[in-house]
This record gives structure tokens, C-alpha cells and sequence, in this order.
């Protein structure tokens, strides 16, 4: 069992009083954001100076006590002040390289405020936020843990024009029960997932069935007069397919990777640079619309929650190429060959399952040689250095 900080997200509709104030919130929240950014940039390129938190901190009790910007005073000060910590957050991301250079906040993509636990009371199943009178209307689509109390709340709103709740709460998190299976997934594009047992899950290809609808309704928005209610409510739907396809795809990542950390105690997976990937000018749409990179991180983390194993093997290692049974290892094979027969051992060869049983041969190698407690996502291989020596020619 381990206390992990938790996530519980939740759709809510705000009255038009509420909303009134909460997009006074994310308007003061993203001029704040983005007026610090400016402030650290133009420091460190001008005048060759860092700016910190503190820094910014003061700078803002200065700024509000002006009058043009009296205005930031009408909404809380707690999400107001959370976006400079985000910012700085982000600055530390950015510096560890793990992140990109931040970038300015836009008023149509999605808005979002923090708020601590003095800007908010939570009573008997009951939230209510600073500035507001009356407690959101949340719609609970799952029970909060017995006795839990939010450690923050951060109320967002997408470019769909939805808004959603989510309370950050600290609890204890059981492991599952050890059990022996070990499984080798090789993900792809025909197939989204081929495991090592031979079981294959398809590619759902969520963009590509709403890509002709969405195709449709961004020529409308196109040719709509700009400034207009028209024009607003055609990219209101534009926004409402990409949600659609957003969902769809989440939730069908969110089930398959947890039934595979519920029924494996270590899985294997290959790590793919996909933004390298995406540069692909045949197969970056389809390489997009997939979610490799999402599928990998859900792994990642329900691995450290329930307590197990997620070996990521070396993106180099030939695990397509490499044949399972006698370690040979063809020059080439090209993507449109989906089986192959070893010219060394003669046996034949699905490309997916023989490429997903030697990830799993790897990783478990790997695995042992590292112990058996390893950081989930933490392992690499080095290709070259793992393989079976070869069958002696016949």
C-alpha cells in the first residue's frame, strides 16, 4: 500500500451566476500567466536577469494596487496567485527537458483555475468556491474515498464550453495481489496492441471515423463571418467532435490499460520517440490519432499505484526482425511484410506476436538482472546485448 495524491474528475454545470465568475477567474488567471512569462522572458533576454516566483509574487501585489488593473481584484486572489506557480512549474519542466519553452495562454482553448484549500469549503458532498454563494452542481459519478478532503480543486472549461471539477485527494492505494504473468505488448498501427500470448486488440482509429464530419464542419466555421454568433457557434462544434474523439479515445486507453496492469504483474513495452515519429509524412495522422505515447504513460503510473512492473526496452532493440526461436536476425524487413519465415531455422513468423514475445524476452531479462524491484518506466535495454545465442546450423 503507498499514499499517492489522486486526481477525481468530475463534470459539473455551473449556474449563469457561476459562470459569470469563473470567467472573470480564467480571464484573470491567463492575463496573470501570461503578463508573468512576458515579465521572465523579456528579464532574461533583455536584461539577461532571472525572475522567480517571489519575484513575480511581489511584482503582482504591486500591479493590482494599480488602477487599471483594479480589476484583478474582483475574483479570489488564490487561483490568481496558483498561476504563478504553474508558470513556474512549467519553467522547472522546461529546464529538466521534459517539456517545451511555456507558451501564452489562449481565451479559446481550455481555461482552467486552481484553488487551494482556503478559497473553497467542502461540506457533506457540497463545493463551494470563493466568490460564490451557492455550491456547484456536480454531477458524482463515482464515490470519493471514505473521509476524503481535497487538498485542491481545479474547475476547467474546454473549448466545447463543458466544465468539469477535480479534486486532488491524498489516499492510500492497495496493491494488487503478486501474481507470475508477464506479457510482452508490441504496439502498431494495423493492430493497436499485439501481446505476447497471441492475443491482438484492434486499432479503433477513433479520428479517422469522425474525420469526414469534423472535415465538414471546419469548412463551415471557415466561411463564417469572423466576430459573429454564427461563427461561434460553428467552432463550438468543431470543438464538440474533437471532444468526442478525445473521449472515445481516452476511455478506450483508460480500460485496456488497466486490465492489463490488473492481470500481469510485469508488462513490456517498447519506447517509441513518437514526436520523432509524427514527422512521417504518410503516417503522422495515423501515428496521431493511435495515442501511443498516452497509453504508455496511463501504464507508467497504475504500474507505481498497484504495485507493478512496466519494463520499457531499448527503441533501437530489432524486435521485428529478430527471430524468437533462434536469435537470427534478418538485414531488413520492410513494413509492408506482415510474416516472414527465419531462413536459419525455418520457422514462420507473424511479424506483431513474434515482435511482442521477443519484448517480452527482453524485458524480463532485463528485469532480473536489474531485481525484481524496479522503477516502472525506468528500464532500458541496450540492443545487442540481450539476444539469445544462436542454433548451430543444421
Amino acid at each position: 500500500m503507498s499514499t499517492q495524491k489522486r486526481a477525481y474528475k468530475f463534470r459539473c454545470y455551473p449556474t449563469d451566476e457561476q459562470k459569470q465568475i469563473l470567467a472573470r477567474t480564467f480571464g484573470c488567471v491567463r492575463f496573470t500567466y501570461n503578463w508573468a512569462l512576458r515579465l521572465k522572458t523579456d528579464a532574461f533576454y533583455k536584461e539577461h536577469t532571472r525572475l522567480y516566483y517571489k519575484d513575480l509574487s511581489s511584482m503582482l501585489t504591486d500591479l493590482k494596487k494599480q488602477d487599471d488593473y483594479s480589476w484583478l481584484n474582483e475574483v479570489s486572489s488564490v487561483p490568481v496567485q496558483q498561476a504563478l506557480r504553474h508558470l513556474d512549474k512549467a519553467f522547472i519542466t522546461f529546464f529538466e527537458g521534459r517539456g517545451k519553452y511555456p507558451t501564452f495562454k489562449k481565451k479559446r482553448k481550455k481555461q482552467a483555475a486552481t484553488y487551494t484549500s482556503s478559497a473553497f469549503t467542502f461540506r457533506h458532498g457540497a463545493l463551494t468556491l470563493a466568490k460564490m454563494q451557492e455550491p456547484l452542481h456536480i454531477v458524482w459519478s463515482r464515490p470519493l474515498p471514505e473521509g476524503a478532503i481535497p487538498s485542491s480543486v481545479t474547475v476547467s472549461k474546454d473549448a466545447a464550453d463543458r466544465y468539469f471539477i477535480s479534486l486532488l485527494i491524498e489516499e492510500d492505494i492497495a496493491h494488487l495481489m503478486p501474481c507470475e504473468t508477464a506479457i510482452g505488448a508490441d504496439l502498431g498501427l494495423k493492430s493497436f496492441v499485439v501481446l505476447s500470448d497471441g492475443e491482438t486488440v484492434g486499432n479503433p482509429r477513433f479520428f479517422q471515423q469522425d474525420e469526414k464530419k469534423l472535415a465538414k464542419a471546419q469548412r463551415r466555421h471557415a466561411k463564417k463571418k469572423k466576430g459573429s454568433k454564427n461563427r461561434e457557434k460553428a467552432r463550438r462544434k468543431v470543438a464538440r467532435i474533437h471532444a468526442r474523439i478525445g473521449d472515445r479515445r481516452s476511455d478506450f486507453l483508460q480500460k485496456l490499460s488497466t486490465r492489463l496492469i490488473r492481470e500481469n504483474q510485469t508488462i513490456c513495452v517498447e519506447s517509441l520517440q513518437v514526436k520523432n515519429m509524427v514527422k512521417n509524412p504518410c503516417l503522422s495522422k495515423a501515428i496521431s490519432d493511435v495515442g501511443w505515447g498516452q497509453f504508455v504513460s496511463l501504464l507508467e503510473y497504475k504500474a507505481d499505484w498497484y504495485g507493478r512492473n512496466l519494463v520499457k526496452i531499448d527503441k533501437w532493440y530489432p524486435s521485428s526482425k529478430r527471430c524468437f526461436d533462434c536469435g537470427y536476425t534478418l538485414e531488413s524487413l520492410t513494413l509492408d511484410v506482415r510474416q516472414w519465415t527465419c531462413p536459419e531455422c525455418g520457422v514462420h513468423h507473424d511479424r506483431d506476436v513474434n515482435a511482442a514475445k521477443n519484448v517480452r524476452s527482453v524485458g524480463l531479462t532485463v528485469l532480473n538482472a536489474c531485481g525484481e524491484s524496479v522503477r516502472p518506466g525506468a528500464v532500458k535495454t541496450n540492443p545487442g546485448k540481450t539476444q539469445r545465442s544462436r542454433k548451430p546450423r543444421k
